[in-house]
């Protein structure tokens, strides 16, 4: 019996784990960009509108767990604040004691999304998706991949052999695809847009880049053929999706124009694939700027909303 099939044989009452970092505050100027108010006003509607949602604090990555898919000197240097200023501008934080504790505790809730989605069938990280940061450099808001610490962790310590990362930021996986790229033992798919950031992509085991205006239908077809191409040449065991909300069509940075309806069926063909196979499944939030931080909010939510309905 896999794991989706477990889950749904136990009672209705069984809570989904999600796993919630935002206490540990990044301190940023009031004019930064980067929406961080959003995690706390996603945990805060999770908390007040899914009760079966069990709500955790996660551990912080430990430096060995990192080190499994980072170099461990750069680990080092952007934990002793000794990053250059072009390199801290590039990750876009000012570096602080806060950014470090805050990075490690990201990928730490995406790896025990990933622990509890082997128990559960599901799991979800209401943050994560540092998809840019590389094997040694960090970038576009991303100082630890917390994808790929998690996918070299099921391997090392849950027995699991193959992981698909499925990644559907509007940005390239770039810095998944410099660090798992060229694997046998995972799968990179990034749907993405064709003109956006990052400007030199990276070569995932499976690119799929959309010109500006993508919308809703166009997205679907992409994305049923991306899943159909990595069914044929990869065979998962685990699935780490990256449910990014800025392909939506409000989106500041995302230049598609997917709607909120668009990207639920989004999700619903992700977790589709997974339970149709069995698949274990854990789930960041990654990407999103849209003008107003509630419709950020609200696609989080969807998806979170979904992954509890596949959770029984």
């Amino acid at each position: 019996m896999g794991p989706f099939a477990a889950a749904a044989s136990e009672s209705l009452d069984t809570a989904m784990h999600a796993w919630y970092a935002d206490h540990f505050v990044l301190p940023l100027p009031d004019t930064h960009r980067f929406p961080m108010d959003k995690y706390r006003r996603l945990r805060e509607r999770v908390a007040a509108e899914l009760p079966d949602v069990v709500l955790c604090e996660p551990p912080a990555a430990t430096d060995g767990e990192l080190g499994r898919a980072h170099d461990p000197a750069y680990i080092a240097r952007v934990s002793r604040g000794e990053l250059s200023t072009p390199e801290i501008r590039v990750i876009g934080f000012p570096w602080s004691p806060q950014m470090i504790e805050r990075s490690r505790r990201s990928a730490g809730a995406t790896m025990a999304a990933c622990r509890a989605a082997l128990r559960d069938g599901i799991s979800v990280n209401l943050a994560g998706g540092t998809h840019h940061a590389k094997f040694a450099s960090g970038a576009g808001y991303c100082v630890f991949n917390d994808a790929a610490v998690a996918t070299r962790m099921l391997q090392a310590e849950c027995g699991i052999a193959r992981v698909a990362i499925i990644d559907l930021d509007v940005h390239q996986g770039d810095g998944t695809a410099e660090i798992l790229g060229r694997a046998d033992d995972a799968f990179t798919l990034s749907l993405h847009g064709e003109h956006n950031f990052p400007f030199r992509k990276e070569h995932s085991h499976l690119d799929v880049a959309l010109p500006d205006g993508t919308g809703d239908h166009t997205y679907i077809a992409a994305l049923d053929d991306a899943l159909a191409a990595m069914t044929r040449r990869f065979d998962p065991q685990f699935v780490i999706y990256l449910a990014g909300a800025d392909p939506y069509a409000g989106d500041r940075l995302g230049r598609l124009k997917l709607g909120k309806a668009g990207l639920a069926a989004r999700d619903i063909r992700v977790f589709d694939y997974c339970q149709q196979r069995n698949l274990p499944l854990a789930v960041a939030m990654a990407g999103g700027y849209a003008e107003n931080i509630d419709d950020i909010v609200d696609i989080h939510f969807a998806t979170v909303e979904q992954a509890l309905r596949r959770s029984r």
